[in-house]
């Protein structure tokens, strides 16, 4: 028996996939927070500083493939998957031990077919308090049981068929880190979601243009508790509030290019 085979059956039977593009910052300690995991899967649509090399250095099977969007892009990920429980990672994210804990101990009881963590975003260099509400996201589940919606352009996450697990540990993103990295997501991800409302045929709202952007920021900032991150939880409020009136005036925007 090979020695990398021996490595793989002394892991946990999980098959980690990771979709990237330019992660080199990141995708060291992505990778080194799922080493007990038994594949990793990294989806590279062509990244140019050095990511791939550093995947390859750490065991993970890099297979190139040209950028199809971010669902399909996970789908076909997820498809190069040997075992039937999956991990899901971005390249600037981080799984925490007692989350991997949590993973493997909902596979061993084998009562649900998907996971939801907490997420913890890091912003200007540091981590919110824990009085503040986290986002969750399906990253755990069985493969069997779980597709992604092809479209869905943005803010994609699998579908999976069965009961989920609420766990209360969570994972690390580090994508949010600086306000001009969040700045060019906002405006990507909401010119994706503006394009996604008009496939589906919805129109604007002038009363929703004037109101989502302090209703957002309400609600971020009071009632998710962000005003305990001090100044970067009121920066971090306004930034979502601005998303938020970004992906209604988008739609404002292609409405009336489709009428003229």
């Amino acid at each position: 028996m090979s020695e990398s085979k021996k490595n793989r059956e002394n892991k946990a039977p999980i098959s980690v996939f990771i979709v990237t593009l330019n992660e080199a910052e990141h995708i060291e300690n992505t990778l080194k927070s799922v080493s007990e995991c038994a594949e990793v899967i990294v989806i590279d649509s062509g990244s140019t500083d050095g990511t791939v090399g550093i995947a390859t250095e750490l065991g993970a099977k890099v297979i190139y493939h040209p950028w199809e969007g971010y669902a399909k892009q996970k789908q076909i990920a997820m498809e190069h998957c040997s075992f039937d429980w999956v991990l899901n990672l971005d390249g600037d994210e981080e799984l925490t031990p007692s989350a991997l804990q949590v993973l493997c101990n909902a596979m061993e009881e084998d009562k649900y077919t998907a996971v939801r963590l907490k997420r913890i975003d890091r912003f200007i260099n540091k981590f919110p308090t824990g009085w503040v509400k986290k986002p969750n996201n399906v990253r755990f589940y069985k493969k069997s049981d779980a597709c992604f919606n092809a479209k869905k352009l943005v803010h994609e996450s699998a579908t999976v068929e069965g009961k989920e697990l609420y766990a209360k540990e969570y994972f690390l993103h580090y994508g949010y880190n600086d306000i001009d990295t969040l700045t060019a997501k906002n405006n990507t991800y909401s010119t994706l979601r503006a394009k996604e409302k008009i496939i589906q045929g919805k129109r604007y709202s002038i009363l929703k243009l004037l109101l989502v952007f302090p209703i957002t920021f309400i609600k971020e900032y009071i009632f998710c508790r962000f005003f305990l991150f001090g100044n970067r939880g009121f920066i971090k409020s306004m930034m979502t509030a601005h998303y938020a009136f970004l992906k209604e005036a988008k739609l404002y925007e292609q409405n009336k290019k489709q009428k003229k």
